[in-house]
C-alpha cells in the first residue's frame, strides 16, 4: 500500500495507536470475526477485574495493507523466507480474514497466556506472544501446542 494519509491506512486496518477492545469505530477491531471479538471482550472484562487492561495493537487488515506489511518485512529481514516467520501473505493471513488479534500490553498477554484458553483465545506462534486466535476447542481441551513461527503452520501452505 503506498504511503496514504493515516486515516486511509487506518481504514485498511492499521492501528497507529493501540485501541481498546471495545472500540467499534476502528476497522481493525470492528471487522474482527464476531466470535473472536466476543471472546476477546469477555476476557478483557474479566481481566479488568484483576486490574489488567487490554488493548488491540493489530486485528483485521485489508489484503492491501497485509501485502504492504509483507513487503516491509522482506525489506527488513532481507528475504521472503525470513519475512514469512513474521508476516503472512494476504491469502494466508488470519488477520485478513478477521480471525487474529494482536493484544497488548505485556501484562494483558501474560493474563491471556494463563487464562485465555477458558475463552478459546490461544497464542498460536511461540515467536509472537501478542498474536491470538480463537480456538473454541481450547475451552474444554486446553490450548493447542504452539507452532515455533508461522512457517510451521500448515495453514500457511495454501
Amino acid at each position: 500500500m503506498p504511503d496514504f494519509e493515516p486515516a486511509v491506512r487506518q481504514a485498511h486496518g492499521a492501528v497507529p495507536v493501540p485501541v481498546p477492545v471495545f472500540d467499534d469505530e476502528t476497522p481493525a477491531v470492528a471487522n474482527l470475526d464476531p466470535a473472536l471479538l466476543g471472546a476477546l471482550r469477555r476476557a478483557a472484562t474479566d481481566a479488568a477485574r484483576d486490574g489488567v487492561g487490554f488493548v488491540v495493537n493489530g486485528g483485521w487488515r485489508s489484503p492491501e495493507y497485509q501485502e504492504q506489511l509483507l513487503h516491509d518485512a522482506v525489506s527488513k529481514y532481507g528475504s521472503a523466507e525470513e519475512a514469512a516467520r513474521w508476516v503472512a501473505t494476504p491469502a494466508t493471513s488470519a488477520h485478513v480474514r478477521g480471525d487474529a488479534v494482536d493484544v497488548g500490553p505485556a501484562d494483558a498477554r501474560a493474563w491471556l497466556s494463563e487464562h485465555g484458553a477458558r475463552y478459546g483465545l490461544c497464542q498460536i506462534y511461540r515467536n509472537e506472544p501478542w498474536h491470538y486466535e480463537l480456538r473454541p476447542e481450547a475451552v474444554d481441551g486446553g490450548r493447542p501446542p504452539l507452532y515455533p513461527d508461522p512457517t510451521h503452520d500448515p495453514r500457511m501452505r495454501r
